[in-house]
């Protein structure tokens, strides 16, 4: 973050100074884990649903922290934040525990801070991605295509709502040439909020599907709420949009900006041709542009990611690099964030695909093409081993009865299904085609891992995948916990 003082912070968030003169500098990083304080950082106290970061401001002083940003008195040197009224609270500053609105008054004041600091740093160029699938996995690709350009800030992981969105914008300082943000939603007008923190410059549009359709109640509510980050844009900002989803192409109507269509469609202008995928999955195809055309391998599995890395192509070449540099770059990625399409074999010669973070229905049908993908014209067994998708609301039966009627048609070998909840894959899949007992439904996470270790042999692949609730990365972690560490495969 750039230096500021306290007077400084309680200037841009409207707060008061408490215990402290404000010439105090916070010359680190914000941070609202209290554990992870450094000297000279500024500790954000967030109310959670098991402890108060209220209750850890004078520790965070003690390991570091110049000050506090609070929403009530501490025995702490600390910047108040105003109360924010009851009707001027968004359902997207609803934080478990924030039983007095306090968890509200925190974020609006940890927002404004991060606006301060972007509005102070005019040679910033924002990058903002949305989509229902694929967003962390692009933000990852775009990060590293910018990187060697200038120092680029990203977020780790998923940090993409209004807790751990601005907590990413402020790790922006005066070196800092790109600063690329994922977008999340769980209602309308929230993207329109992030976008207020942190003004976007190009916006990445990737897909509209079923994910929080519980929530939002149908898909063209979703492309409303997707639609917000085109609607930011400046004049002169760029929309990138992918030409292949219709409900994304006619965000085109929705912005001022610039608009680059991505995909495989003959009119997007960064597109990709001849898609092929080797034994492992892994994409090879022909990256064409207005500048011209570059063949592209990439070290990633599924071919799902030749759309993401079209979006990051497009943003590149709008950042300034050229054709072969962003061939040369994507040829060379590598996967960053947890949990998603991570592909390692066991010293037992099991392949596990541990695509555990979450789920939605295009993400898992993605997914499941890749594992079939790779054990297409080999002797290895599929395994798909799957849980509940999250968030579907009146849809849900019919999403999870096309899942196993999907690993039917895939000629995926078993389909291991975790949890009541996603019990109407089991009974799709039962019931299609000729399958009998290739499809088994499990009550939990140990008796999945009962039924593989019994029953897998090497050579065999394995695909895990849920909702991040069901935790079903830990079947992977129990397959490898059998016998050591597999080496991770790029």
């Amino acid at each position: 973050m750039i230096r500021l003082s306290l007077a400084d912070i309680a200037s841009a968030v409207d707060g008061r100074l408490h215990r402290a003169e404000g010439s105090e500098i916070v010359s680190a990083g914000v941070e609202f884990d209290s554990r992870k304080i450094t000297d000279g950082g500024l500790f954000v106290a967030v109310p959670g649903e098991r402890v108060d970061g209220h209750d850890f401001a004078a520790q965070a002083i003690t390991d570091g922290a110049i000050g506090v940003l609070a929403a009530r008195e501490v025995d702490a040197p600390a910047v108040l934040v105003p109360t924010v009224p009851v009707e001027e609270r968004s359902s997207a500053m609803a934080l478990a525990g924030d039983t007095d609105g306090t968890g509200a008054a925190v974020l609006a004041g940890l927002a404004k801070l991060a606006r301060h600091v972007v509005d102070r740093l005019p040679e910033l160029a924002v990058v903002g991605v949305t989509g229902s699938s694929g967003k962390t996995s692009t933000k990852d690709l775009i990060a590293q295509l910018l990187a060697p350009m200038g120092p680029t800030v990203a977020p780790p992981g998923s940090f993409n709502n209004e807790l751990g969105h601005p907590w990413t914008v402020l790790r922006a300082d005066e070196q800092t040439r790109h600063l690329v943000l994922e977008l999340s939603a769980r209602g309308v007008g929230h993207i329109a909020n992030l976008c207020e923190v942190a003004p976007p410059r190009i916006g990445v549009v990737l897909n509209v599907g079923h994910a929080h359709l519980g929530e939002f109640g149908s898909q063209e509510a979703v492309a409303q709420a997707k639609g917000e980050l085109v609607e930011s844009l400046p004049a002169d900002g760029v929309a990138v949009l992918n030409a292949d989803d219709p409900l994304v192409a006619a965000m085109a109507e929705r912005t001022r900006a610039r608009v680059v269509f991505v995909g495989e469609s003959p009119n997007a202008h960064v597109r990709a041709e001849d898609v092929e995928v080797d034994e492992l999955a892994r994409p090879t195809f022909t990256l064409v542009t207005e500048a011209g055309k570059e063949r592209v391998t990439l070290p990633l599995f599924g071919e799902h990611h030749v759309g993401n890395a079209l979006s990051a192509a497009a943003v590149a070449l709008e950042l300034g690099a050229t054709l072969p540099q962003v061939a040369e770059r994507l040829g060379s990625i590598q996967r960053v964030s947890a949990r998603r399409m991570e592909v390692a074999e066991t010293p037992s010669g099991v392949t596990v695909v541990n695509d555990a973070y979450n789920a939605n229905p295009e993400s898992v049908r993605a997914a499941l093409k890749t594992l079939a993908a790779m054990t297409r014209g080999r002797p290895a067994r599929a395994w798909a081993v799957l849980g509940p998708m999250a968030e579907l609301g009146d849809a849900d039966v019919e999403a999870h009865d096309e899942i196993g009627r999907l690993a039917v048609r895939l000629n995926i070998d078993r389909l291991v299904v975790v949890g009541e909840q996603a019990q109407a894959m089991h009974q799709a899949a039962s019931l299609e085609g000729s399958w009998g007992e290739e499809s088994v439904l499990v009550a939990d996470i140990d008796e999945a891992v009962a039924l593989l270790r019994a029953e897998l042999r090497p050579g065999d692949v394995v695909l895990t995948k849920a909702s991040n609730s069901a935790g079903l990365w830990r079947v992977a972690e129990a397959l490898f916990a059998d016998g050591g560490n597999g080496e991770q495969q790029q």
